[in-house]
């Protein structure tokens, strides 16, 4: 596995290594965007395996701190995935009240709305209660 090449292809494998090869190749993921698939499927494999190792009663040194390293990786993947799930949840509840006030929205005003984070779809989720035309929509993405 010390011998694999340091690009994302052998990322998986070099992480089954031991020693200074699974410690680089952690780090290497830790860097990954949190948006790259990769990571966050390499952290839910990698998840299984150190549950696995979790549950072994000799455990090496090794083992012990390889599961400490992934845990915070492991959480922060999963905090990412819940915010994701949020986002998604507002996002689909506010189009549906917009179009069923409304109807179609224009695509414009479609495309500003997807690209709101939790917190203004929220507002958003209440503010529209008061909306009477699209233009008033327009007026609170645009103020």
């Amino acid at each position: 596995m010390h011998q694999l090449p340091t690009i994302p292809e052998t990322l998986w494998l070099r992480l089954l290594g031991r020693g200074g090869t699974r410690e680089r190749s952690i780090d290497e993921l830790a860097r990954l965007s949190p948006n790259n698939p990769l990571k966050s499927a390499s952290l839910n494999l990698l998840y299984n395996s150190s549950r696995n190792l979790e549950a072994l009663s000799k455990k090496t040194q090794e083992d012990r701190e390889f599961i400490m390293r992934l845990a915070p990786l492991y959480q922060q993947d999963r905090e990412q995935a819940i915010q994701e799930g949020a986002q998604q949840e507002a996002l689909k509840l506010v189009l549906r009240q917009l179009q069923r006030r409304f109807g179609e929205i224009p695509q414009n005003l479609e495309e500003t709305i997807r690209n709101l984070p939790v917190e203004r779809l929220e507002d958003l989720g209440l503010a529209l209660l008061d909306f009477n035309t699209l233009t008033d929509l327009d007026n609170w993405l645009h103020p």
